[in-house]
Order: structure tokens, then sequence, then C-alpha cells
């Protein structure tokens, strides 16, 4: 799955939970297309085309002027409204829009897109609607932060090394936030590689006489990384979203399958069998 279709899909279940949140029969919405531009590529309960791959510039009509502001905007009468511009008239009145709320969805300090949802009767969208929308803007801010840290952190992984200890101690701090992050990616074609990166990344410390039947159970490996990379076990429950007691168990299991009697000794016995860097 590429990254636009995967945030094509994010995007869709964002506007569907829009609707359903707000009570609103249209949501559309869309990410950056460059700079200073949204392109809106994602209808929901719309009844025509009419704003499909509309291209929204900053300051433009009240998705330009959510961009352009970064904060929610509303209009309870579209054609009338005196507080935007009206480039975008004609393919919203297709669509017999009428009250109108446009919710940026910014990541790092920056929009990347913008969420609309809209009735096709001018009549006032009060805080309980606007509380929703913004929910939904803020599922799909998480979800591409959660991309961007994975995108980063497979960039850094995928990088030639140089030779050293402080380039392995790179590679095993990439491996471990690696291994943290793979549970909250949605898409599993991304989190597939993630996990395909941090089995090439493990393979790569492994001696050629490494121990290949040693197995351990993922979140064993998780808990693994954790601990290689110094971290304790509050640490590693509070990167992986586990409680402290599950941690201990999973140390427990891992140490046990590997024969170990301590955390360095479970760490170093998971590396000579190549499963950790």
């Amino acid at each position: 799955m590429s990254a636009d279709i995967s945030e094509a899909v994010e995007l869709r279940t964002a506007l569907v939970r829009l609707r359903r949140g707000t009570e609103l029969p249209v949501a559309f919405g869309g990410l950056t297309a460059g700079p200073g531009q949204v392109r809106i590529g994602e209808l929901s309960g719309a009844a025509t085309h009419s704003l499909r791959g509309l291209a929204v510039a900053t300051g433009n009509g009240l998705g330009g002027k959510a961009l352009s502001l970064a904060r929610a905007c509303a209009v309870t009468d579209y054609h009338d409204s005196r507080h935007i511009s009206h480039e975008y008239d004609t393919a919203v009145a297709a669509e017999g829009l009428r009250s109108v709320l446009a919710v940026p969805v910014v990541v790092r300090r920056r929009v990347r897109g913008v969420l609309y949802g809209a009735l096709r009767t001018a009549q006032p969208l009060g805080d309980r609607v606007l509380t929703a929308a913004l929910a939904a803007a803020r599922d799909v801010e998480q979800a591409l932060v959660v991309r961007d840290e994975a995108h980063e952190l497979l960039s850094a992984a995928s990088a030639p090394a140089a030779e050293g200890t402080g380039a392995w101690e790179e590679v095993r701090e990439a491996h471990g936030a690696l291994r943290a992050l793979a549970p909250r990616i949605v898409d599993p074609a991304l989190r597939d590689e993630l996990l395909a990166v941090c089995g090439r990344l493990a393979l790569a410390g492994a001696p050629p006489e490494r121990e290949a039947a040693l197995t351990l159970a993922p979140r064993e490996v998780d808990v693994l990384a954790c601990v290689a990379a110094g971290a304790t076990n509050a640490v590693a429950a509070e990167r992986l979203g586990l409680r402290p007691e599950t941690v201990k168990g999973y140390l427990r299991s891992a140490m046990r399958r590997l024969g170990a009697h301590t955390r360095g000794e479970a760490v170093a016995q998971a590396r000579r069998a190549g499963l950790l860097p």
C-alpha cells in the first residue's frame, strides 16, 4: 500500500467519523498538494462530484482561511458570507451546501490538510459540532505523526552506517524505536515494512554461527530491545504502551527461552541469535 493510498484511507475514515460525531450529512477534505494548497480528495455523503479534486489555496474560501489561520472556521451561509472570499462558490452551490465548517489538520505546526463538514440548510453550527470535528482532525494528525516518525526511522535505519561502536549504538537505538513504534501503525503494509527492517538490522549484527533455532514472541523482542537500550521496566512500559507488570512478564519469559539469568545475559543471547542488533 503506497503512502498516498494509506493517507486516503486515513482521511476517508476520519470523514466518516466526523459525520457520525457531528451528525452533519456531508464531509469532505484533503491533504496538502503543494505549498499553500490543499486538494480535496475524499468525499463522504456528497451527492455530486463537484468538490472532488478542487485545489484550495491559502486565504481563498473557507478552507483557505482555515489554512492561513491554522484554526477552525465556520460560516452559517457560505454563499452570502462576507467573512470569506468566493472563488469556490460554483462547486459549493452544485453540492447544495450552506452551513460549512473547515478544520485544519496541523502536524508539527504545519498545516497538512483540511477537513470540512457541511449542512444543506443555513443554520449555526454549535460547539458540539466543532468539538467532534476537531476530534476527527486530531485523529488524522496522530496518524500522520506516526507515519512521519516511521518514515524518519526507516530512512535512518536504511542509511549505510559507518563502522564503529558509535554507529552500532545508533543502529540499536533505531531498532528499538522502530519496534516500539510498529504496534501503533494502523497501515499493515507500513507496519510490515518496519518489522522487516527491524529483522534486517538484527541480522546485520549477528555472528555467522548464530543460534537460528531460538525464537521469541514479538512482544518479548520489543521488551528486550528496550532493555538493550538501557530502559528500566517502567520506561519500557511507557514506550510500548504496556503495564510494568506486563513488561516484567515478557522479560521473564524471554529470559527463560534464552536460558539467561540476567537482563544482560538475555540481551547478549538475543544478539547471538540474530534477534537484536
